[in-house]
């Protein structure tokens, strides 16, 4: 099978994207991980898939991590997805419409270049994460090998722990992210982000994400992270998100409300692989 694909990134969170509406895409989860094997295959933190709607949608959009698990949601993803339809000619217009298997969301495409999305409603009933707990609460102690350590936990379509740290460059986010990425009480894995608080209007934030380890960038991940310091009373409503691949704008204007995500989307080469 022969596979045209567009290799973008986000943030230096960088993506296979693979157009399934003019060509037929069926990928097992071997293809996938040697798709983003980044010394057997092209390299990549995804694979995502573009597909036609299931429903009412412009889109259907599917995420694969790079251990070939496919997953909820990606905000990093999501800006590429819109550069992408839109670079490929297949929409013109600048908001569209995008299933996932987390729900709808609705990215758009700026007059600078960049791109938004309504990310939508985070959620924080222990049940919608998933993660065991009896009440919901505004942050957990996780028993981690012989200690504790607390944590927000937060849904933006895909679970995530927040931890918050007083240095960015001593987090311990391969080691421990890892542990706390499949502890037993994630039902389904979590993204875990380290957030240092600069001030109430700036972050730094790193991410082990799920089935990818750290990540030069994580958008629904920035989201969590905004999210859980505004429910603490740490941050306002608009936050820059500094992480190791550049910047992204957050706003969340607090309960029932969507978080919206704005940031840039690159188009890095094109090619095609035979699987």
């Amino acid at each position: 099978m022969k596979l045209k694909f567009t290799k973008m990134q986000g943030l230096g969170n960088d993506f296979v994207v693979i157009d399934g509406i003019s060509q037929s895409v069926s990928l097992s989860l071997e293809q996938v991980r040697l798709l983003a094997d980044r010394h057997f295959g092209i390299g990549c933190d995804q694979v995502l898939l573009v597909e036609k709607a299931i429903g009412d949608a412009d889109f259907r959009y599917r995420i694969f991590n790079a251990d070939g698990g496919e997953v909820e949601q990606c905000g990093n993803g999501a800006r590429c997805f819109v550069r992408y339809v839109h670079e490929h000619g297949i929409i013109h217009k600048n908001e569209i419409r995008v299933e996932t298997l987390s729900g709808l969301i609705t990215p758009r495409l700026e007059a600078n270049g960049e791109v938004s999305v309504n990310m939508g409603v985070p959620r924080f009933e222990p049940s919608e994460i998933p993660f065991v707990a009896e009440a919901r609460a505004l942050s957990y102690l996780l028993d981690i090998e012989d200690r504790q350590i607390e944590a927000s936990v937060i849904s933006m379509g895909n679970p995530h722990a927040v931890r918050i740290i007083q240095n960015i460059e001593q987090a311990p986010v391969r080691s421990e992210g890892a542990l706390i990425e499949c502890h037993p009480r994630f039902p389904k894995r979590v993204n875990v982000g380290y957030m240092q608080i600069i001030n109430r209007n700036y972050i730094k934030l790193r991410v082990y994400e799920r089935g990818a380890g750290e990540t030069l960038a994580c958008g629904t991940g920035a989201c969590a992270a905004v999210v859980a310091g505004i429910s603490q009373n740490l941050l306002e409503a608009n936050v820059t998100v500094s992480t190791r691949g550049g910047e992204l704008l957050i706003r969340w204007d607090g309960d029932n409300q969507p978080v919206w995500m704005t940031g840039p989307a690159v188009t890095v080469f094109q090619g095609e692989i035979s699987l």
